[in-house]
């Protein structure tokens, strides 16, 4: 057994892994530990805990020590450095009249790097422009194009819930979302409803997505025929999926026809799973809401 705790580096970033050693460090607080990027500055998210060696994601380094007051104040000082770099960047792009929008800087925290985000429509040709940040900063430089996910994540927003958006409160990795998702939940495929600020389908839709599956292979489907407690034979008209409740168009005498309302626990019908399928011309329509750009570009470590 090996004992492990969980480290972020930004809010809402990816978890990583280092081992505590001899040093006790607790939920919540801050420490140095060595990554990829070099020396970094990082909050302790879930407690020391012992795992097999087999679910070890090697390499698994120690934390160097845990943060003190004079870490946090070259944490501030750097945050004042990337409001100065920015600026600095900004000015460089504009000189070199490149087609890129400036996302955010950040150093690491022994300051053997500069990272600058941003965003651009294609390939962006920028080894000039690294030549000149190179030269005012003296440090290593490293300029990093991400989507507009990505970009969602980092300046944060209010969703159409009201709420702070997910993805830069507490999603750490972005789910594959799909407008088949949108279907089998009864949305409106209007595109102002279902895609977040980021202009791409709305993340939590695959917060639900488990339930309605369950919910819907318990359902008869739209069209479908059934009979009621009262043995009238009808067509399903509409559903609750959450309520399980089934409006349905029976058959009166009279070849008279009547819209009611049934829990689907009192209908007979055959149950299967419910295959939502969708079209070629809702495929081309959301093609781009269903965009994947791949795993975040922020906590490539």
């Amino acid at each position: 057994m090996v004992e492990e705790i969980g480290g972020r580096f930004r809010t809402a970033g990816k978890i990583y892994f280092f081992s505590p050693g001899e040093l006790e460090i607790k939920q919540g607080e801050y420490v140095i530990v060595e990554t990829a990027r070099g020396i970094e500055y990082g909050r302790v998210v879930s407690g020391p805990k012992e795992v097999s060696d087999d679910e070890v994601v090697q390499p698994l380094k120690s934390v160097i020590r845990i943060a003190n007051e004079q870490d946090k104040k070259t944490v501030e000082k750097n945050k004042e450095k990337e409001k100065e770099a920015f600026k600095i960047c900004l000015e460089k792009i504009r000189k070199h009249n490149l087609q890129m929008k400036l996302i955010d800087v950040e150093y690491t925290f022994d300051n053997n790097k500069v990272l600058f985000y941003f965003t651009a429509d294609g390939r962006i040709d920028f080894r000039e422009l690294v030549k000149d940040l190179a030269a005012v900063f003296r440090t290593r430089i490293e300029l990093r194009q991400i989507g507009v996910r990505d970009e969602t994540k980092i300046r944060g927003g209010i969703g159409i819930c009201g709420r702070p958006l997910c993805c830069s409160t507490y999603l750490s990795e972005f789910a594959a979302v799909s407008i088949k998702m949108a279907k089998e939940q009864n949305l409106s495929l209007n595109p102002t409803k279902i895609s977040g600020v980021c202009g791409r389908l709305m993340c939590c839709l695959t917060n639900e997505e488990e339930t309605y599956e369950e919910l819907n292979s318990q359902l008869p489907s739209v069209g479908d025929m059934v009979t009621t407690p009262d043995q009238l034979s009808g067509v399903v008209h509409s559903l609750s999926v959450l309520r399980k409740q089934v409006k349905v168009i029976v058959n009166l005498e009279n070849d008279e026809k009547e819209i009611r309302e049934y829990s689907a626990d009192e209908l007979k019908f055959k149950p299967r799973r419910r295959k939502t399928k969708v079209s070629k011309e809702e495929m081309k329509q959301f093609a781009k809401l269903e965009k994947n750009e791949g795993a975040s570009k922020l906590d490539d470590n």
